[in-house]
Order: C-alpha cells, then structure tokens, then sequence
C-alpha cells in the first residue's frame, strides 16, 4: 500500500469516459509498482492485482518506461523452468521532491527521488531574521507586535530558503532529476496547504509563504506542519510497518504526527506543545499560560544552547551540567502527562521522540514512559513503546520533500502530461 498523503475520492457521478479509464488503469498499475518495495514486480503479477489484462498491462508499462517513471530488473528465473522473470520497479531519475524546513539552528533541503532515496541534503545557517522573528513572539500574545514586523522576518527567511532551494534544483537536474514541487515544514497551523497561519515560535502570522515560495522558485510549492511531515518520513523510513503510532518532535515546538491503522490522520493538527500540562504554569508566545512547550521545548531545557541539541549533548557527556539534566526531568515528566493524554483518546502502541528529542531520548524516555504508566488507561494490558526516531532532526525535510514526489507517486498522469511526445 502506497503512502496516502494525497487521497483522490473515485467519482461516482457518471460513467468514465475512455481518457478517463486509460488514466484510471494507469494509476493503478503504477501505484501496484511503487508499492512493491522489497522486490521488483512483474507484468503478470500486476495483471493479477489489477485484474487488468496482460495487453492492458504491457500497454501501460511500455508508457510508463518510456516516460522513464519505472525500470526493469534483470531477468530471474522464479523455477527450475519457465520464461525469465522480468521485475519493474521505480525509476531514480526523473521526478523528484523538494523539501525545505526551519530548524531551531539551521535551514534545510533535501531532495528525493521517486524511490523515496535522499539524493540532496543541505544545511546552511539562517539569518537573524528568525531571532528577530522569534522576539516578536511575546509580542504577539498581547497583540502589541509592530504591523508588518513577523512578514518581514519572514520574507527574509523565505528568501534564503528560495536560495537553498535554487542550489538543490540545479544539483538535483545534474543527477538527471526534475523537482516536480517544494513542500517546505514549519512549526505551527497551516490553511489550504499555503498559509502559515500563526507559527509563534517563528513570530510569523498570516505568512503566505507558499505563494511567496513558488513565486521565487517558478514551481508548485506547498507548506505543512513539520511534526505531520516528520512522522511521515519516518513511516517511510519504517517500510510502513508501524501502524498505530505517534512522532512527537521537539524542535522550534513541540509537534505530534499521528499514524491510525496505517494510515495518517487528515486534518491533525498536531499542535502538541500548546496541549496545557499545568493551569498556573508560565505564559505561552501563543497567547495561553501553562502550555507543554513551556517545559519541554528546547528553549526551556538548552537555554544556553541557542537551540541546538548537539551543543547541550556535548555539554551533558563532558560536564553533566545539573541545570540541564534537573530540565531534562521536568521536560520528560511534562511530556509524559501530555502523551499520556493523547493516547488515552487514541489507541497508539509506539511513541517515537522526533526532532532534537531523538538526540536527547536518552535522557526523556525513563520520565515519559513512568508518566505513561501511571497515567494511560490501558497500560496495563497494552503498553506503549517509547524510543527514539530513526531519522530524528532530518525527518522533517526529508517528510517534506516525500510529499511534494509523493503527487507523482499517487497520480503519475500530470508527469506524462508535461513530456513532450
């Protein structure tokens, strides 16, 4: 089963005219392709899970190799006896994805192929304009930030991300590949998969940021809640096997992906940081008081680590600094009561600590998972795993730039579309 991020409902209104069957039959002998991972897939296995007939099916396939969206595998015998097998699997050049992220530190962008392989990774040290717009932050709780003052750190922001991206397309076309769309990650509530509707920890509100970014980069462009495209990646990463399953990735906020059955949950917001854990606790650049971000951001367990994990680490393991390690604990116990929670609304057997928190789970998982003991109803019968993300910090981008291929990947037909014939 291939990744659902982007669902096409079946229209039911009226019969499918010819062009409309061929490109139904298309898609779905492609996604029967992009699903067979671990092995090339043959012809008379697509036909079989298809129900398509084999002339249908070669038909298909000889469009989709000279589109150069599959190839084949060399011929292997499955018996003693026979015709050769001949496997099709995914193409590694052609289509790809780009995706941009904002971290506490740097500023990424990745690039990967239809295979889902990184085939570009980028960090570059953003500007003070995230500070300035991280200052504005407390401002906006009491609406007395200067108009204009978070877009303009914005733009500045968006614009050095235009200008890592430029460097990703022109490295990735050197591979023979084409950045089809951008989706960049960012930490807060987005509308219509364009707007930044309020990223507090940014300061950034009402940001349009993907017509800013696909203005400047001349292609679709997209944006999403790092937290949901963190754990998307790290599903991918996972083969899919996780099926119930929360990514919870502390970075610039803290962010929870949820995965049901398999599938990810449309229209989560994954707002986990502004989850309240304590009615008297301190105020929130969101505007409330008491918010987990308060206790378990990085901020608040590296305060002297500018944001940056890897720093507080390297401190911890030379110095074990008590202030660090007494932040630790409180962050652990915090994020505990607010999973606990989470997974007593829904049925999840794994927590994976994304983001900074993969580097520093050595450090939380004893506190949250005593939270989750004492906390979740059905611990007892069915406990919760809580480990560290595989992919951690690059989870995001690399999410990120899954979904942007990931279009292709579900409708190869707008690919064909563009080729000259």
């Amino acid at each position: 089963m291939t990744r659902p991020v982007h669902r096409v409902a079946p229209s039911t209104d009226g019969p499918i005219r010819q062009d409309g069957l061929r490109a139904h039959n298309l898609v779905l002998t492609f996604r029967q392709i992009a699903a067979a991972r671990d092995a090339p897939i043959s012809r008379s296995e697509l036909a079989a899970a298809t129900g398509l007939t084999r002339p249908t099916i070669t038909r298909i396939v000889d469009e989709l190799l000279a589109a150069e969206l599959i190839v084949e595998a060399g011929p292997s015998r499955s018996g003693s006896s026979g015709r050769p097998r001949v496997g099709l699997s995914l193409a590694r050049t052609g289509p790809a994805g780009l995706g941009l992220d904002i971290r506490a530190d740097v500023l990424s962008a990745c690039v990967v192929d239809l295979t889902g392989t990184v085939r570009h990774l980028e960090f570059t040290r953003h500007s003070g304009a995230i500070q300035a717009g991280a200052a504005q932050a407390g401002a906006l709780q009491t609406g007395t930030a200067r108009s204009g003052a978070s877009q303009t750190g914005a733009d500045a922001v968006l614009a050095q991300l235009a200008e890592m991206a430029g460097r990703a397309i022109r490295a990735a076309a050197t591979e023979n590949l084409t950045v089809v769309g951008a989706t960049l990650a960012v930490p807060g509530p987005v509308q219509d998969e364009s707007v930044v509707r309020l990223a507090p920890t940014l300061g950034w509100r009402n940001v349009p940021a993907g017509a800013t970014l696909s203005s400047a980069l001349g292609l679709p462009a997209h944006v999403g809640n790092d937290a949901r495209l963190a754990a998307l990646a790290e599903w991918y990463a996972a083969g899919q096997e996780l099926r119930d399953f929360i990514c919870v990735s502390g970075e610039f906020d803290i962010g929870a992906g949820l995965v049901l059955d398999g599938r990810q949950l449309d229209g989560w917001a994954g707002e986990l940081g502004h989850v309240m854990v304590r009615s008297d606790g301190p105020p929130c650049a969101c505007g409330a008081t008491g918010c987990l971000q308060g206790y378990a951001g990085l901020a608040a367990i590296l305060p002297d680590a500018a944001g940056s994990p890897a720093v507080a680490i390297d401190a911890l393991v030379s110095a074990g600094d008590p202030r660090i390690l007494k932040a630790l604990d409180e962050a652990a116990s915090a994020l505990g009561v607010a999973i606990a929670g989470l997974v007593n609304l829904v049925k999840v057997d794994t927590v994976l600590l994304g983001g900074g928190y993969a580097l520093l789970a050595s450090w939380l998982i004893d506190g949250i998972d005593r939270e989750l003991r004492r906390r979740v109803l059905s611990t007892a019968w069915s406990p919760v795993e809580v480990r560290p993300a595989p992919l951690g910090p690059d989870a995001a981008v690399i999410g990120a730039a899954l979904s942007a291929v990931d279009r292709v990947r579900h409708d190869p037909n707008g690919w064909l579309a563009r080729r000259p014939h």
